[in-house]
């Protein structure tokens, strides 16, 4: 092959025997995922938010991010359940750019994959240990899911991984709730089949092992806006196609008819100020519309300390790398808005 194989990495196995959870932290992890749970199933009339930066770029800066989501999550605690985004894989159209904290846990330094792997699972750790938060993370290489298998509340599959089938296949052996985007062309049949694919039992080769799959019924989708032939984005968080989906979901008689609104991205135009507004008008169409309101289950707001976003080694502390994000006051005051509308 025309590459240098550098070193032999730690399987999974062997990277938590060396930074293994505490009882503490596996109870913690048990309990959101239980909540989170209870929220797609309809159990619980909460909504999810799954809210953070768009990549977790900096350990302290993350840290200090979410930390100021716990008074935050004590005041909503009845309606709104939060899940912090830390997201350790950043997907690269063109394969170039900051790659997530897994390839670069010094983005001003050279790729490291074995510190990158230690670093994500030691964040996610001192997260859980910390908040009590369970968090979120985007599952961009299904071979490194079981580093994070033990800590993690909830999955995201991204758009342009939505169509792969070992993505698909893996959601499958997931056991917390796993969002499936929309692909990037906007094709909503897409991401059905890989929710019925991921909703359902398989076989497949995993790690070097051939295993078995239970299904996972928590498996849902996540609106996240498009762009067409021309380049141009398009939203899909309005109304009309909130009810497509919810008869789409009827047509494919899958388990716990669930969606997530993806505030930023496509829906947004990567206008992280637009976040606001989208959330909102979705709320409203939950309160028109009863059956809006029995498939909408949360939403995903991309936000940091700092509005918007800088270059690598820009220097702005809790300042996004990658997309722009919004920042902790607006945020701060959109969750409580969120609160009051329900």
């Amino acid at each position: 092959m025309n590459m240098d194989f550098k070193r032999k990495l730690t399987i999974p196995m062997e990277t938590k025997e060396m930074y293994p959870l505490t009882g503490a932290i596996s109870a913690t992890v048990e309990k959101r995922t239980a909540e989170l749970k209870a929220i797609f199933s309809g159990q619980s009339d909460r909504l999810a938010l799954i809210i953070g930066p768009c990549s977790a770029d900096n350990e302290d800066s993350v840290m200090d991010y979410i930390s100021r989501l716990v008074p935050v999550q004590e005041k909503v605690k009845d309606r709104i359940l939060i899940v912090p985004r830390i997201y350790t894989n950043k997907p690269r159209t063109t394969g170039e750019g900051y790659k997530g904290l897994v390839h670069q846990p010094d983005p001003n330094a050279r790729p490291d994959l074995f510190k990158g792997i230690i670093a994500t699972r030691e964040l996610h750790m001192r997260a859980v240990r910390e908040t009590g938060f369970a968090c979120a993370d985007e599952m961009l290489y299904p071979e490194n899911y079981k580093y994070l298998d033990d800590l993690l509340g909830y999955v995201a599959v991204g758009a342009r991984s939505v169509e792969d089938q070992q993505h698909r296949l893996t959601a499958s052996a997931i056991e917390c709730p796993v969002g499936m985007k929309n692909p990037t062309s906007g094709d909503l049949t897409v991401m059905m089949n890989g929710i019925l694919a991921a909703q359902h039992a398989h076989d497949f080769i995993y790690r070097g092992w051939e295993g078995h799959s239970y299904g996972n019924p928590f498996a849902h989708a996540i609106l996240r806006g498009y762009v067409n032939r021309q380049g141009v984005t398009h939203p899909n968080y309005h109304y009309e196609t909130l009810l497509y989906l919810a008869e789409l979901y009827g047509k494919w008689e899958l388990r716990h008819p669930a969606v997530v609104i993806d505030c930023n991205h496509a829906n947004s135009g990567k206008n992280p100020f637009e976040q606001p507004r989208i959330l909102k008008e979705v709320l409203h169409s939950c309160r028109y519309n009863p059956e809006v309101k029995r498939l909408v289950k949360g939403f995903m707001v991309e936000s940091y300390i700092e509005d918007g976003s800088q270059p690598v080694g820009g220097g702005v502390y809790g300042k996004s790398i990658t997309d722009a994000c919004l920042g902790w006051e607006k945020s701060e005051r959109l969750i409580y808005e969120m609160a009051d509308m329900l």
